[in-house]
């Protein structure tokens, strides 16, 4: 019998450690409008930029081309291996040109530990994207919530 209590202690010992090793949100979540020096493309364009753009504090979102818009953040106690990210923006009703309604974009994105922030953004690079409505976007690890933002798109 001592020696299932004591696998028993060790095992609950093993679980809280774990469980105390997830990656959590620390420090400021900036969101917003990422800066973009060019905001007349056409369809399909993109503009590469810098790793960190100034952020304009805003949850409202014009609906036009070029437009880019998410958050930034710093996640503390990143382990490489460990339970990837998943992105989750929920939309108005985006309908591609197939026909197909996206009412979610669900985006899997492993850790990587010496990154010292992490972004969840989206920029209209399509026509059919620029659905005005609510734009909500959330962060998970696992069933575990970790950050979540809203925007108007307009």
């Amino acid at each position: 019998m001592p020696v299932l209590r004591a696998f028993s202690l060790f095992g609950l010992l093993l679980f809280s450690g774990l469980a105390g090793a997830a990656v959590e949100v620390t420090g400021p979540v900036e969101y917003g409008l990422f800066s973009n020096p060019r905001l007349d493309l056409q369809p399909g364009e993109r503009v590469l930029s810098r790793s960190d753009p100034a952020i304009e504090h805003t949850t409202r979102v014009p609906a036009r081309l070029g437009t880019r818009f998410g958050v930034r953040y710093r996640l503390q106690g990143k382990r490489e291996g460990d339970m990837p990210l998943t992105l989750l923006y929920l939309t108005p009703g985006v309908v591609t040109p197939d026909g197909q309604r996206h009412d979610k974009f669900e985006v899997v994105q492993k850790l990587v530990s010496d990154s010292a922030q992490d972004v969840m953004a989206f920029e209209f690079t399509e026509s059919h994207e620029l659905v005005a409505g609510d734009w909500h976007f959330l962060v998970f690890q696992g069933d575990r919530k970790l950050l979540e933002q809203r925007f108007i798109v307009e």
